[in-house]
């Protein structure tokens, strides 16, 4: 995957380091794991957030830095982020809207507070709606690679994408459409919200090399690497792994054949309106 000459945004906030802090009174052990759209074992956005509303308190984190980070990894993420900012600016504007990026991509060590309460490495990356922030543990990474075999900088780019791209819903409204379908099962507002977010990363991988004039780019081989990493973290693939067995009406992703299917249908098409899970008869 070619990125290294890619644009750097500076939307990163680099808390990596810093530990959480309680605010309100309220401990570390007392809150209430609330972080939305977790990567891979996912939660309905309206039962998480019902819930951190109940708290008394909230966690914060010490402010992290801002900008452009001097290591090869996090410029990864920034150069990613920057990207899908490009992409879906262009995307925006060609139907009369303006995008806003997110907040932030925040990176961390194994806790931080965020928006949506305490936010833990065991989570993977996730998407915050409240406070509009990415947050990621980098040593998912390795996560990815060595349990779910998706090793390479495009499964780890397609990671990046999809919470992207649970930004994009919560601007256009997907996010508030989901909580309406329910949180579980194979058909459920949650599975549906998550397998868009898989076509919206194909979308951003679609158009990466055109947004950025060759700059990042993504060939078949790379595309291979984001289904490969789409079919690893399927609710089925896990549940058969964890469980031994697979319960359709628990699932939150969608199963590792939709994965794919979704993400290959916004790499292939490029088109947003190919990505309306809410609508489609089959997932």
């Amino acid at each position: 995957m070619r990125w290294q000459d890619g644009d750097r945004g500076g939307n990163i906030e680099d808390r990596r380091g810093l530990g959480p802090i309680a605010a309100g009174g309220v401990g570390v052990g007392g809150i209430v794991l609330a972080a939305i759209g977790y990567f891979v074992f996912g939660i309905d956005p309206a039962t998480t957030l019902n819930a951190v509303k109940d708290q008394a308190g909230q966690e914060q984190s010490q402010e992290g830095f801002h900008g452009t980070p001097k290591d090869l990894d996090a410029q990864f993420v920034d150069v990613i982020e920057q990207s899908t900012t490009a992409v879906w600016s262009q995307e925006f504007k060609a139907r009369g809207r303006i995008y806003q990026r997110p907040a932030a991509v925040v990176l961390y060590d194994q806790s931080t507070g965020t928006g949506c309460g305490l936010g833990q490495s065991a989570m993977g990356p996730f998407y915050c709606p409240s406070d509009e922030k990415v947050y990621l543990d980098l040593a998912f990474w390795q996560e990815l690679s060595g349990r779910f075999g998706a090793g390479g900088e495009a499964a780890r780019a397609y990671v990046i994408a999809h919470e992207i791209g649970h930004h994009v819903q919560k601007l256009t409204g997907q996010t508030q459409r989901a909580e309406r379908l329910g949180a579980r099962g194979a058909t459920s507002g949650s599975v549906r919200l998550e397998l868009q977010a898989d076509c919206y990363a194909g979308v951003w991988a679609a158009h990466a090399s055109e947004v950025s004039g060759g700059k990042v780019s993504l060939d078949a081989r790379d595309i291979e690497d984001g289904l490969r990493a789409a079919s690893a973290v399927g609710d089925d693939t896990l549940q058969q792994e964890t469980q031994g067995r697979v319960a359709p009406d628990s699932f939150t992703h969608g199963t590792s054949q939709q994965r794919m299917r979704w993400f290959q249908a916004g790499a292939q098409g490029g088109d947003p309106a190919d990505c309306d899970t809410f609508k489609a008869a089959r997932l």
